[in-house]
């Protein structure tokens, strides 16, 4: 009798331990990631710097910061691996580095960040107005979105609203944090709207600089159109 107790009480131990190990990959496949793009940073951004540095894409620090030096080595593994090509690192980017996690809906990538509808994309570039060209008067303030639309239709810049406003060293406010910092007023809304409506006060400009501050000397190889306040505007 004892005997055959504790050949069930074995054969429950191990029916036990096998559906552990066959639960486990499900378990895995099963937990969420967020959906990480330029800026963001935590855990996440620490386990895809690891991944990509032990596969020779990426040789900054491990510090969990999404900047420009994650943002290049998550492109070219994209290009690489023949995955869309966007710097955002999502559910299939997520599976490709070898992590089976889903993304949440609840944690994905902000509205702004997706294929721009006509409300994304005002809330994208109200964003930029606010820290580009707070203080500008209001034609200014359009004409600064109008240059990221113009950016968009143009075979040079990325394809997407948000890869033209994040694209590496493209606009000071992102890589110096103040597109986050600073909240967008009604003001700047409406100049975003205009813009996406085709208000352009720059008359196709794909550059803008402040002339009374220190910036990369092939700026001034570009054609200037028009100044605006502070800006001016060049094709």
């Amino acid at each position: 009798m004892n005997l055959q107790k504790r050949i069930l009480g074995l054969a429950f131990s191990l029916a036990l331990a096998a559906a552990v190990v066959l639960l486990a990959p499900a378990a895995a496949s099963a937990e969420v990631r967020p959906t990480l793009y330029w800026g963001t940073r935590g855990r996440s951004v620490r386990l895809v710097q690891w991944k990509l540095s032990e596969w020779g894409y990426y040789h900054g620090y491990v510090d969990g910061v999404y900047g420009p030096h994650t943002y290049r080595a998550v492109v070219a593994f994209q290009r690489r691996n023949g995955l869309h090509v966007d710097g955002l690192v999502g559910a299939h980017t997520w599976r490709a580095l070898g992590f089976g996690y889903t993304v949440a809906a609840a944690a994905r990538v902000p509205t702004a960040y997706v294929a721009p509808s006509r409300s994304s994309a005002v809330h994208l570039l109200a964003r930029a107005v606010a820290a580009e060209s707070h203080g500008e008067p209001y034609r200014g303030q359009v004409a600064v979105a109008a240059v990221m639309m113009n950016r968009l239709k143009n075979p040079r810049f990325p394809q997407s609203l948000s890869g033209v406003i994040f694209q590496p060293n493209a606009l000071e406010s992102v890589s110096n944090g103040l597109y986050w910092r600073r909240t967008p007023d009604s003001t700047a809304y409406a100049a975003a709207r205009d813009a996406v409506n085709g208000f352009d006060p720059t008359y196709g400009s794909i550059f803008f600089w402040n002339p009374y501050k220190p910036v990369a000397g092939w700026i001034w190889t570009r054609r200037i159109v028009t100044q605006i306040g502070k800006h001016v505007f060049a094709r």
